[in-house]
């Protein structure tokens, strides 16, 4: 795989027109103290590259994806969400207690709210364009 995405950082793939989905990217941002996270819509080339290696069949798995390069590996849906709070420091460090609920429950919920985000929070024509301070935090 040829996703660059430098070792000390974990790469955010989210739905680029989605919304939620781009309002939860810069809450993240706000709240990423650590510089631990980068981002890219699920539609970009790294994005697509990802979900290939990885073969994850998007017709089946409508979520935000967590790319660790250093563990190789790719979270999804509940638990990418939960691993995400998990670095983002108090109070939102908190969300992990949720981890004790089996992955099928919170993935239940989870695609509830996915399968429904477009009627509850609206859709955007194209991806967000990240403005000029936040151009770092996107790979492209």
């Amino acid at each position: 795989m040829n996703a660059k995405v430098p070792e000390d950082k974990q790469l955010i793939l989210f739905d680029g027109v989605c919304n939620l989905c781009n309002s939860s990217v810069l809450y993240v941002i706000k709240r990423d103290k650590k510089d631990q996270f980068l981002f890219a819509p699920l539609q970009s080339a790294i994005g697509k590259e990802i979900i290939a290696h990885f073969g994850v069949n998007t017709d089946a798995v409508d979520s935000i994806l967590l790319y660790n390069p250093k563990k190789s590996s790719l979270k999804y849906k509940s638990s990418a969400a939960l691993h995400v709070a998990k670095h983002l420091g108090f109070p939102n460090n908190l969300m992990t207690i949720f981890f004790i609920v089996p992955t099928f429950i919170r993935n239940w919920v989870y695609d509830y709210v996915a399968k429904n985000r477009y009627q509850w929070y609206g859709k955007k024509e194209s991806c967000m364009i990240p403005t000029p301070e936040l151009k770092s935090k996107f790979l492209e």
